[in-house]
């Protein structure tokens, strides 16, 4: 199984991803769908971190770029300054960035930055309340580094383009002519920041604006980082706990302790585990969070892996003692399960007719539901009643809650959260049995793991009944012949 690890010691964004993932083998001329759609283009160059060679991706407006933004020569480097850090405190545009063409020097001070324009956050600085006006803190000194450049030369794409819904996200994403994997990761990824800046704001997913999180660069971080990962065709992505940063960050709202609001809110739904420190700065963003969130399982060390390449992608932070980079490695990491992102909806029923009930498992999987289990329970008063579970996509919840109440008139649904189970790799073959010169075709499912490994065939019952009702052989009979039959022909495995 091919395994991608990311190593957030120092924190994570949706540049420090895209460095990382390009640095790791992924090939960036798979991003020009993006580029494509919108008003940017993505500019891949190498900084040095610390001694350490690092991967940097710009999202520059294609429009403004005076050069091509792949090469050398391109005279402004500043990075992306965003109030939230997102890809710019520890990642792509929290500070000054210290890429070859611009060496600021940063130091552990606090600062004010008025500069209201230059300080466009990115990933997602508004899903929290922040507006472009404001003052941001970093942990360097403004004056401890001159600017030397123009702002007015600045060919970031911060905050460019309209501050769109989730629902105008979407639609925005699905209009790229991306592969169906891609677009349901980028989808995904979008509905965890939203859902997140939603909490924040007691707001409708729908009706909340994304603000920056919607602005065509933080569209473009997620979608790149998705259409890189489906280029390295890893089978598994885990990361181990995250940097979060520490210290405190200026918002319209006022001052808040980092993490920021949305970063804890998408944290605490995520399977890996988060840290604080190592500097006072803001090292995890929005954006990063929610990628992360979305596409990996939590690791407390480097799992057991052949590795065949890893890369670093850069922040934008210069710390004495801490490279501001990400790690990626992608290797061979053996024969396992695949990870499926679920939600479960769940209700409890005591007046439901048994004819209703028995035709929960037709009508929810017509609605989008991936299993139903009906589980006859004791309800208050000592009532018999049943608990009705529903495993879905996280993004066929509301379609297939909808379906389970109007079905069964329930009052309530309770939804578990976005989460994840582990499940084989699922195929039919079909046997063909030879009963009494006349031959009879029977579905077998064929579960294998992520490196195609059988490890169970099972008849489908169904076929088989109706093949045993049609011959008078015992219908276990049938179901052993078949998935005989299919072992034998894959040679016995």
């Amino acid at each position: 199984m091919r395994l991608l690890a990311f190593d957030g010691r120092m924190g994570a964004s949706g540049d420090m991803l895209l460095g990382a993932l390009v640095a790791a083998g992924a090939d960036p001329s798979v991003l020009s769908p993006v580029e494509d759609a919108l008003d940017v283009t993505y500019r891949v160059h190498e900084v040095d971190k610390n001694g350490i060679l690092a991967t940097k991706v710009d999202v520059l407006l294609a429009e403004a770029d005076g050069g091509d933004p792949r090469g050398e020569g391109h005279g402004d480097d500043h990075r992306r300054l965003r109030a939230d850090g997102d890809d710019g405190a520890d990642s792509d545009d929290g500070g000054d960035r210290d890429d070859a063409e611009h060496s600021h020097q940063h130091q552990y001070h606090h600062h004010d930055h008025a500069h209201d324009e230059e300080q466009t956050h990115h990933d997602g600085d508004d899903s929290h309340g922040y507006s472009q006006g404001h003052d941001h803190s970093h942990p360097h000194s403004h004056d401890d580094h001159k600017h030397h450049h123009s702002h007015d030369d600045h060919t970031h794409a911060e905050g460019h383009g309209p501050h769109r819904t989730y629902p105008e996200v979407v639609d925005l994403v699905e209009s790229m002519n991306l592969p169906p994997g891609v677009v349901a990761d980028a989808t995904a990824i979008f509905r965890v920041l939203g859902e997140a800046e939603a909490e924040v704001h007691g707001t409708d997913l729908d009706e909340t604006h994304f603000h920056e999180v919607g602005a065509d660069d933080a569209v473009a971080d997620v979608v790149g980082v998705c259409l890189l990962l489906d280029d390295l065709g890893v089978d598994r992505v885990v990361t181990g706990p995250v940097a979060v940063g520490g210290g405190e960050t200026e918002m319209s709202h006022g001052t808040y302790p980092v993490p920021a609001p949305a970063v804890v809110n998408i944290t605490a739904a995520a399977d890996w585990s988060v840290r604080g420190g190592p500097v006072e700065a803001e090292l995890l963003t929005p954006t990063g969070a929610a990628i992360l969130a979305h596409l990996a399982e939590g690791v407390e060390t480097l799992p057991s892996m052949s590795v065949e390449s890893s890369g670093y992608g850069a922040g934008g932070w210069e710390f004495p003692d801490h490279p501001n980079v990400l790690r990626a490695v992608v290797g061979d990491g053996g024969s396992r399960l695949v990870r499926d992102e679920i939600t479960v909806l769940e209700t409890n029923l005591d007046d439901a007719p048994p004819e209703v009930l028995g035709g929960l498992q037709a009508t929810l999987k017509d609605a989008g539901a991936r299993d139903v289990t009906i589980v006859p329970t004791t309800m208050k008063k000592s009532r018999p009643g049943h608990l009705v579970k529903v495993v879905v996509k996280p993004e066929d919840a509301e379609r297939v809650a909808y379906r389970l109440a109007v079905e069964t008139g329930t009052l309530g649904i309770r939804e578990h959260g976005a989460g994840h189970r582990w499940t084989a790799r699922r195929e039919f073959e079909t046997a063909t049995l030879d009963i009494d010169g006349d031959d009879y075709e029977v579905s077998v499912k064929v579960a294998s793991d992520a490196d195609g490994v059988v490890y169970d065939r099972s008849a489908e019952y169904d076929d088989a009944l109706t093949v045993a009702n049609e011959t008078g052989v015992p219908v276990r009979e049938i179901m052993r012949r078949a998935v005989d039959a299919v072992a034998s022909e894959a040679g016995g495995t």
